[in-house]
């Protein structure tokens, strides 16, 4: 018999997913998971070779040509340090085939998962953890789909299942990522506070302004880039632009979807304002799996929340407090 599960993770090149239970009658077959290989004295030193990378540990900071990822580094039944995607767009974790062989687990026997990501829907196996730590946080035990290695390097989407009460704290120039229980800071001088609400079950979602459309912005660390949805897109433009790029977005069930990647106008965030964004605008799956395509709405993901010098998502307070880089033209 099959364990009824649903999990959604944001994690991919530009996506997000959600975990849902099979049904016993399902006709469907997860994709097999390799068996994990013969134990080997020199399998945690192969474990560790593959954690290091020339990219930082934790935080990879934003360039123009390169996308800014959160790296956390979790202890899996005390096994790891494994680099997982922090992905405030995940209702849950996971990991990929590779670590599921590294931590030496087989696919359960009577669990295969749906997980949804940004693009469509897929069935997978999925593995049972005791135990996953990071800083102060500790979840377990828990069912974890096992995906396809989509996520550039890293071993698995850390989603958001444990972070009801927690502190986020990413310094892309220092190269620090903190995982703490949240004390209700506030936000420092130098700090600008963009308030928060919690949606869908946890989703992290901001009330701002593209151009003069008022949207939702949902904040997603696991996803690459900014997506927006239709309705948003015909709210901001009546006449085509000219300098449309089509772009291509895989999700973390490897189903691919087309979008129309388009400069957007400037985003406030109340006393923030974020200039120079393109937008890729298309009619995702996530969106309608979210029941967000009747208002305007976007996906906020590392090419923007990535060019700060520090982003804080404070679960307690419900805030995002951003410190901006010296040289931002911000305001």
């Amino acid at each position: 018999m099959l364990r009824h599960a649903q999990a959604l993770l944001c994690g991919c090149l530009l996506g997000t997913l959600f975990s849902v239970p099979l049904a016993a009658d399902t006709t469907e077959t997860a994709a097999p998971v390799p068996k994990p290989p013969p134990a080997d004295p020199t399998q945690d030193q192969l474990a560790e070779v593959i954690v290091q990378t020339t990219e930082p540990r934790f935080v990879a900071p934003t360039r123009r040509d390169r996308i800014g990822r959160i790296w956390a580094p979790v202890l899996i039944d005390g096994k790891g340090p494994y680099r997982l995607v922090l992905d405030t767009g995940a209702n849950h974790s996971a990991v990929t085939a590779r670590t599921a062989q590294l931590l030496g687990t087989s696919p359960a026997e009577d669990g295969s998962t749906v997980v949804t990501g940004f693009t469509g829907s897929a069935v997978v196996p999925t593995i049972h953890v005791g135990r996953m730590e990071v800083g102060e946080l500790l979840m377990g035990p828990a069912m974890l789909p096992v995906l396809a290695d989509v996520f550039g390097g890293a071993q698995g989407v850390l989603g958001i299942e444990g972070l009801t009460d927690m502190r986020i704290y990413a310094d892309f120039g220092r190269d620090q990522l903190i995982i703490s229980r949240s004390h209700g800071e506030r936000a420092r001088r130098d700090f600008t506070v963009v308030p928060l609400t919690l949606i869908r079950g946890g989703l992290l979602v901001a009330d701002v302004r593209v151009g003069s459309v008022r949207a939702k912005a949902i904040i997603d660390t696991g996803a690459q880039g900014t997506v927006g949805n239709l309705m948003l897109r015909d709210a901001l433009m009546r006449h085509p632009p000219r300098n449309v790029a089509h772009e291509d977005i895989i999700g973390v069930t490897l189903d691919v979807q087309g979008g129309d990647n388009i400069p957007a106008p400037d985003i406030d965030f109340g006393h923030l304002t974020v200039h120079g964004v393109r937008v890729t605008f298309g009619d995702m799956y996530l969106f309608q799996h979210w029941k967000l395509t009747d208002q305007p709405t976007l996906t906020l993901g590392m090419d923007l929340l990535g060019s700060f010098d520090v982003l804080i998502i404070d679960y307690n307070r419900h805030e995002l407090q951003i410190r901006l880089r010296g040289s931002q033209l911000l305001y």
